[in-house]
């Protein structure tokens, strides 16, 4: 089968083996992937010197064949892929065998994958190829950060810098959903008028005083992945008392700031990272009751998964980046 891997230092397309399911597994057919940000790092985490590896970590597809001893799916059924691998109920933290599909696991940039049937979810009937492929990864990191985490109630304010990545699509449209404002940053206007169009109440530039523009404003809750060149900006406008929930470090990991300002206001902060199988379920189902699509941004084939890591690369998307296989 045609799969897109990493091989000792190299990206390509090259054909793998087809996999069989095993007991308790089934296989499917993928009909589109989708590309995350986790995505472009792998390659140097794994060097130069492993094997293919077949990279991905979300998809949906159509169960191919089952092994022995599956019985929640059946062949022919429509599935998406929980890329959170066997992290069942909901916890403070994922269990210690917890781990993302892609690695060390193959991943969906292949015509065909072969998981347990435990990873599987029956994909909403309301949603395309392409918006089911692109959802389990970034939809649930950002319920899990916003509703497990960061406890979002209806008539708060919740700042988001960044807009324009998947998981902050699916913030602003979740925190829509049940009734919240919703404050989002960018570099670009472009990026800020797409978010005001999704529902985003107040947009600023990353250049802008975001202290005097909200200084009316009293924000709640602040959801961060950027790192290092937002954590002190975005920690300045919440309120005292208030709660930040940090999923992601796309600038620098390490940062310093003033713990006696910090204690001193009484800030909450969590880490959250990727979500349990029950929040999963809990997202679908509030997907379905707000008839909610993600955002796909592009659609590339799987001929062509360089220029998608490239457009990544760049940050020029907003929303999710398909890959159809």
């Amino acid at each position: 089968m045609k799969a897109f891997v990493h091989e000792y230092g190299e990206l390509k397309v090259k054909d793998m083996e087809t996999p069989t399911a095993g007991e308790g597994q089934v296989v499917v057919a993928l009909k589109v992937a989708g590309l995350n940000r986790r995505d472009l790092y792998i390659p140097n985490r794994r060097g130069e010197d492993k094997e293919a590896l077949i990279l991905g970590s979300d998809g949906a597809g159509i169960i191919e064949s089952i092994g022995k001893g599956v019985q929640n799916v059946k062949e022919g059924d429509e599935v998406i892929i929980n890329p959170g691998l066997r992290w069942y109920d909901n916890s403070d933290a994922p269990p210690a065998e917890f781990d993302i599909l892609g690695m060390p696991d193959h991943g969906t940039f292949g015509e065909k994958i072969v998981i347990s049937s435990e990873q599987v979810e029956q994909k909403p009937s309301h949603l395309s190829w392409e918006e089911a492929g692109v959802l389990a990864l970034s939809a649930l990191t950002g319920y899990r950060a916003l509703f497990t985490k960061g406890q979002i109630k209806e008539g708060e304010t919740v700042f988001i810098p960044g807009a324009g990545s998947g998981v902050s699509t699916y913030l602003i449209s979740f925190a829509k959903n049940v009734g919240a404002r919703v404050i989002v940053t960018s570099r670009s206007e472009e990026k800020l008028e797409k978010a005001k169009a999704l529902g985003a109440d107040v947009v600023l530039l990353d250049s802008e005083d975001w202290v005097k523009q909200l200084e009316n404003e009293t924000v709640d809750l602040v959801i961060d992945s950027v790192g290092r060149a937002t954590f002190k900006r975005s920690l300045d406008v919440l309120k005292k008392g208030g709660r930040m929930v940090i999923f992601g470090a796309t600038t620098e990991d390490t940062i310093d700031f003033d713990l006696r300002s910090f204690f001193y206001g009484q800030y909450q902060l969590f880490g959250s990272t990727m979500g349990s199988r029950q929040e999963l379920r809990a997202l679908l189902d509030h997907m379905k009751n707000f008839d909610m699509h993600p955002i796909v941004d592009k659609t590339f084939t799987i001929d062509n998964m360089q220029e998608a890591f490239d457009y990544l690369e760049v940050n020029k998307q907003f929303g999710k980046i398909a890959i159809k296989l």
